[in-house]
């Protein structure tokens, strides 16, 4: 069977966190969770501790010193993922804001459709959001917009962060070569794996913004992503050297 690990990160998530658990491990296909945690001050790395006692083999539990970015987070998390031999590695957010039944949809995608990157996409089939402000709508329509623009690249959900990456998505990239840390990472880890010659294909969901908690948005991380995505236009892409060593 084929071993899939669900990362989610975290930081002051106690009002989801245990219900996000749940719903992933009652979904079919056994999915096991890595939890990143970022030192949250409101107790989730407690909470994710207590339920390890009932989930041993599925649950995990990275805790990290404080608040390190989203896409060192996920690094983080594909190399843990590589070491211990996971075949499909998923980045999903903790807040319900993505639907833990189309976990299966993005793993179908790949497993049966032979896609090796699926991108649970907003926007793919028009805009698919529930509750967000208009304005925060346009702002993350438009940007993943000026994201094809610049890179030419065809995904119409650039940003999105509920994704399936096979095992030899992982370790073909140069992990270490990932430059942007907020959500400039999700372009950079999508446009990667084009360049490198993987298929992508957009899985249409709805995304509906959180219930509980509070959001980790800031407006410094689409400055990031602005100037990230020019630079990234100009960069060389190349597969990690432990790959091409593993070729030659």
């Amino acid at each position: 069977m084929d071993r899939k690990l669900v990362i989610i990160p975290t930081y002051n998530e106690k009002e989801n966190i245990a219900d996000i658990i749940a719903a992933v491990f009652a979904l079919p296909g056994s999915f096991h969770i890595l939890v990143i945690d970022d030192n949250s001050p409101d107790g989730t790395a407690s909470i994710v501790k207590e339920l390890q006692e009932k989930f041993p083999e599925q649950l995990h539990l990275l805790e990290r010193s404080g608040k390190l970015g989203l896409g060192t987070a996920y690094l983080t998390g594909f190399q843990w993922a590589l070491e211990h031999g996971y075949d499909y590695v998923f980045e999903m957010d903790a807040d319900f804001s993505h639907n833990p039944q189309d976990l299966l949809r993005l793993y179908r995608a790949c497993e049966k459709g032979g896609a090796d990157v699926a991108v649970g996409s907003r926007y793919c089939n028009g805009v698919s959001v529930v509750d967000w402000p208009i304005s925060r709508i346009l702002m993350s329509y438009f940007a993943s917009a000026y994201v094809r623009g610049v890179l030419r690249m065809h995904v119409y959900d650039t940003t999105a962060g509920f994704v399936c990456y096979t095992r030899q998505v992982l370790e073909t990239m140069d992990l270490n070569a990932v430059k942007m840390k907020g959500y400039g990472f999700q372009i950079e880890m999508k446009y990667t794996a084009w360049k490198l010659g993987f298929t992508i294909e957009e899985v249409p969901i709805i995304f509906t913004n959180r219930q509980k908690g509070t959001s980790k948005m800031s407006g410094g991380i689409f400055g990031e992503a602005f100037w990230g995505v020019i630079a990234l236009r100009f960069r060389k892409i190349a597969p990690s050297l432990h790959q091409e060593q593993g070729e030659s």
